[in-house]
């Protein structure tokens, strides 16, 4: 199982980035997915998950309108557009899964949001 992230990079207060996990190893499209990120000093936290076919999304509540998780099966990718950026979502952006009771991790992704 390999869970490769991009897309992170440096950006203004109020700009947008696309995020993309790259998934091999193992069937996507049987499985959820969700983004993690981790600010300096701080826990990791759930930012939004997706169901194996795509029909439900989650997010936690300080992402809620900014952000949109989606997937494309068919490239074993999920992504998140994140928009209307704030310097409180600079972080690592974690891609994750979870299969037979095994948590898998991506390497993660660097976003920072500052002017």
């Amino acid at each position: 199982v390999q869970l490769v992230e991009s897309g992170g990079s440096l950006v203004h207060p109020g700009g947008s980035l696309r995020l993309s996990c790259a998934a091999s190893g193992f069937t996507f499209s049987n499985y959820g997915m969700k983004w993690y990120r981790q600010a300096p000093g701080k826990e990791r936290e759930l930012v939004a998950g997706i169901s194996s076919a795509g029909g439900r999304t989650t997010y936690a509540d300080s992402v809620k309108g900014r952000f949109t998780i989606s997937r494309d099966n068919a490239k074993n990718t999920v992504y998140l557009q994140m928009n209307s950026l704030k310097a409180e979502d600079t972080a690592v952006y974690y891609c994750y899964t979870r299969m037979s009771a095994i948590d898998y991790w991506g390497q993660g992704t660097q976003v920072t949001v500052s002017s």
